[in-house]
């Protein structure tokens, strides 16, 4: 045997069907030693086995996770890509509101456009609407800073209206339970009668 053809045979691995035999002394086949090695062998294979198992079920779970997190972030990211247009959106609603809010001005325009111009602003409410925005803010609530934003002061000698809203300057809005935008208001404030 030359010495290139040991080299090979020295880097084959052995076939998995080939079984090794045990001699003992004399020469002959030792079965109880190759028993206790096939043992050996078998008990290292299904331990390897069991790495390999743990480490795919691990690659999975973790691979389970990584989707559930991208679609996640997909959400997240449309659900704030969302709020942010309807939140511009806001300030065209509050420019019709604020044209609308003079009563008297407001009725004395002519009435096809103010009808068209109530069309589209309700047609805008409809939007916010069917999107889940709702707004909040009135007169005489009890002033919450979580989703109020006081603006002034109104002094007033009752004090029933102490830290309630006495006028909403801006209406706030919520995206469901979280606010997008805080009510701007001017808030009570109780002072004693000077006598």
């Amino acid at each position: 045997m030359s010495d290139e053809d040991e080299k090979k045979e020295e880097n084959q691995e052995p076939e998995d069907d080939v079984v090794e035999f045990e001699f003992n002394e004399d020469g002959e086949e030792d079965l109880n030693k190759t028993l206790k090695k096939l043992r050996a062998d078998l008990k290292a294979c299904r331990k390897e086995k069991d790495e390999y198992l743990l480490g795919w079920q691990k690659e999975r779970a973790d691979f389970i996770n990584y989707k559930k997190q991208e679609e996640d972030r997909k959400v997240n990211f449309s659900e704030s890509v969302r709020e942010r247009i309807l939140v511009r959106f806001l300030s065209v609603l509050d420019s019709f509101n604020m044209a609308m809010g003079n009563k008297e001005v407001w009725q004395r325009v002519d009435e096809s456009w103010r009808r068209g111009m109530e069309h589209i602003r309700s047609q805008m409410s409809a939007v916010f609407e069917e999107y889940g925005i709702k707004a909040f803010g009135e007169e005489g609530e009890s002033f919450d800073p979580n989703i109020h934003q006081s603006i002034d002061m109104v002094e007033t000698t009752n004090k029933e209206l102490d830290h309630k809203i006495a006028n909403v300057r801006e209406k706030g809005y919520k995206l469901g339970e979280r606010v997008i935008r805080p009510a701007g208001v001017n808030v009570y404030e109780y002072k004693e009668p000077s006598q």
